[in-house]
């Protein structure tokens, strides 16, 4: 039987229809805000063979830490050879006490403008409320500093960032002391181990929050050879509430982290993956 046009443009729709959810599984890491840490693959000997890693994942941002022990121009080489986008980078406190300006020229060189505060050295954490408060208040300093060449910064949290003072965290009154200039890449893992909900602590720093350190725990008791952490979605972790409650508080990155992987390629590819079929469907680069 020959169909006539209206039956035509039934049955076209109805293929249609059919080809959508195939059409929707096409999507790529490399057309999500998804990134990889570079700290997740120090363990591989060469740069180059870390970057070559990443884009065989399919991703194709990073954050970088440092300088990656290279010059600003073998990095942008590398990163152009690979296909690969610098997001951010970890900038230690204490390059930024020294010298600001040259991790701002380093990153503006690869083309990066977003710095993060990774980590707080023991004798550079703060022992009272007061002391959190004046940490903010410096980091506030700095974020406007950075901001007038153009560039973003953000701190990444532990789990010690956490001590209660009152009714507020020590992250708490770090921000409430920095004002809005510094921003938040929070570390959900980190988050969960200090025994908070990481969806709720979201909605919280809502607005403040420019990414995360998608990351899992396993659970109790296992995984002890990786320091208790899980590749991205393996874990305890409720991604269910996490991913949308990201959504809702403005993260723009989520950057695939894993502090001690036994075989990072493999965790870096589980965590695309898995961003990929569960990052809201209205998330976008």
């Amino acid at each position: 039987m020959t169909l006539t046009l209206p039956r035509r443009a039934a049955a076209a729709a109805l293929l249609l229809c059919a080809a959508l959810p195939a059409f929707a599984k096409e999507t790529t890491a490399a057309k999500l805000p998804i990134a990889v840490q570079m700290y997740t693959l120090r363990n591989i000997p060469s740069l180059e063979d870390r970057l070559k890693l990443v884009h065989d994942a399919g991703v194709t941002a990073v954050e970088t830490v440092g300088t990656q022990d290279v010059t600003a121009d073998e990095l942008k080489r590398l990163l152009g050879q690979y296909g690969i986008q610098a997001i951010s980078t970890h900038a230690p406190l204490a390059d930024l006490r020294k010298d600001p300006d040259a991790v701002v020229a380093f990153n503006k060189a690869i083309g990066n403008h977003v710095l993060v505060v990774p980590y707080l050295q023991e004798e550079e954490r703060p022992k009272d409320a007061a002391g959190w408060t004046a940490l903010g208040k410096e980091l506030g300093g700095l974020a406007k500093k950075v901001n007038s060449e153009g560039m973003t910064l953000a701190y990444h949290n532990h789990d010690f960032e956490f001590a209660k003072f009152g009714d507020k965290t020590g992250l708490e009154l770090m921000f409430q002391g920095a004002g809005p200039a510094l921003k938040s890449e929070l570390d959900l893992a980190w988050v969960a181990r200090a025994g908070y909900d990481p969806a709720a602590f979201l909605g919280k720093l809502k607005g403040r929050v420019i990414a995360v350190h998608a990351k899992d725990n396993a659970p109790k008791g296992q995984a002890i050879e990786e320091h208790g952490f899980a590749a991205l979605g393996t874990g305890v972790l409720d991604w269910n509430k996490i991913l949308p409650a990201a959504d809702r508080a403005g993260v723009k990155w989520y950057i695939i982290e894993h502090d001690y992987p036994i075989d990072p390629a493999k965790v870096v590819q589980i965590g695309a993956t898995f961003l990929v079929e569960h990052l809201p469907a209205d998330v976008k680069r």
